[in-house]
């Protein structure tokens, strides 16, 4: 699934995300999701979120 549609995260959804200052090496971090912050239904980049432990970052990949 992608990390570009909202209606694909839901919170409690375990996902792969990229933090605002690891955008240029792509390096990803995996976590639960505790907020969903991008309001639109669906963002080029990723749909923003936090995860639990508080980091940000845009939804790369939807862990199954």
């Amino acid at each position: 699934m992608s990390g570009t549609i909202r209606s694909n995260i839901q919170i409690g959804t375990r996902v792969k995300v990229v933090q605002k200052h690891h955008q240029r090496t792509g390096e990803l971090t995996e976590g639960i999701v505790s907020k969903l912050l991008t309001k639109s239904p669906s963002h080029p980049h990723g749909i923003k979120v936090m995860l639990e432990g508080g980091i940000v970052g845009r939804v790369k990949e939807i862990v199954k």
